[in-house]
């Protein structure tokens, strides 16, 4: 396999050579009370971010700056460890990125949905989720992208999509299965498997836990970069709050048009939604974008999606996924309900290549 032309920050903070994001998110100092307002959180927020975008690029230039020098590997490793004894901040940025979260769910505004229930009383929307997180799986997992394995997979419970061809419906339909979270406890896991060789923390379906997940990381004390795996429904508010926080973007894509997704995913305004997010994740983050090839949907999705990215969001790695099985309800859909054809395959592919996207994984 030809090495990635693009996740070049990821590479270096699996390797110690920077410091993920989050880590540094965690050194930027600054001053609230929980007890305020949402609004005025938000507008503390704003300028917290500005200090960690300022932080960054002169961390990046000072990597640079190390590079050019002889044994350039071990100097950006000791760069960064150095960065990485600086004490956290108290309160930090990241410490703000929590409480803004936790009152978010008392209105609930996290994925496009945007139900304003509050789930710390029991509420529930769309995802059938209150405040309490729970997780199916967490494993070493050698099944994903060749440049994630070994990847410390985490697997959350529930979903803000009703896919009819889930192959992961035991889990999303039943948020109330699997092990109730305890982010200190799994955050200590998350260490220790890196220790193991984990390359990264991969949360998968993690919109409707970003309260718990951001409590999680916050107890991470190795440097390991952040894998949001997701299908990229969030609401602009969660967007602001992934800034600093997400080092990759495992996105899927799915569909190219509002009616499919509404049809097979019970979904409203897709594009309107997963568009934007996609375009913030790529100024904010690096991207490792999914499509699954769905039959018959090369024309109205596969077509469209592959155009739109290599326009608007150019320098990604995109996986071409044929893995499509008929799970769950598909038999309901008949033109769902069969696996991709040899011909569809290659059409795909061709269709990829043609719209001009350079880093694609098959």
């Amino acid at each position: 396999m030809a090495a990635p032309k693009y996740l070049k920050r990821y590479f270096k903070v699996q390797r110690n050579e920077m410091p993920a994001l989050f880590k540094i998110t965690e050194k930027i100092p600054v001053q609230f009370d929980s007890d305020m307002p949402l609004e005025e959180l938000r507008e503390i927020h704003e300028k917290g971010i500005e200090e960690y975008r300022k932080l960054h690029e002169n961390l990046e230039i000072a990597s640079m700056e190390a590079f050019a020098y002889k044994d350039p590997a071990d100097r950006l490793v000791l760069f960064t460890e150095s960065f990485l004894e600086i004490p956290k901040a108290s309160p930090s940025l990241l410490d703000l990125k929590v409480a803004i979260v936790d009152k978010m769910i008392e209105n609930c505004n996290c994925c496009g949905w945007r139900c304003g229930v509050n789930r710390k009383e029991g509420g529930k929307g769309f995802c059938r989720l209150t405040d309490v997180s729970n997780y199916a799986s967490e494993f070493l997992h050698m099944g994903e992208e060749p440049e994630l394995v070994p990847s410390h997979t985490i697997f959350f419970t529930g979903c803000t999509f009703a896919c009819v061809y889930c192959q992961n419906w035991d889990i999303s339909t039943c948020p109330e299965a699997g092990t109730r979270i305890e982010p200190r406890k799994l955050a200590k896991l998350i260490d220790l498997r890196r220790m193991h060789g984990a390359r990264n923390v991969n949360f998968v379906t993690p919109t409707p836990h970003v309260h718990t997940v951001l409590k999680i990381i916050r107890e991470i004390s190795v440097n390991t970069p952040v894998v949001w795996n997701s299908n990229m429904y969030h609401s602009p508010e969660i967007a602001e709050i992934l800034e600093g926080v997400v080092d990759v973007y495992l996105g899927d894509f799915k569909y190219g048009n509002n009616i499919c997704a509404q049809k097979y995913s019970k979904i409203k305004n897709y594009l309107e939604i997963v568009q934007p997010n996609f375009e913030f994740a790529y100024q904010t983050a690096e991207i490792l974008l999914r499509h699954l090839v769905l039959p018959g949907h090369l024309e109205c999705c596969t077509k469209p999606i592959a155009e739109w990215v290599a326009k608007n969001i150019p320098q990604i790695r995109f996986n071409l996924m044929f893995q499509y099985r008929p799970c769950y309800r598909a038999m309901e859909y008949p033109e769902m309900g069969r696996q991709l054809t040899p011909e569809e395959e290659a059409e795909a592919i061709d269709i990829v290549r043609e719209a001009g996207i350079e880093d694609l994984l098959i």
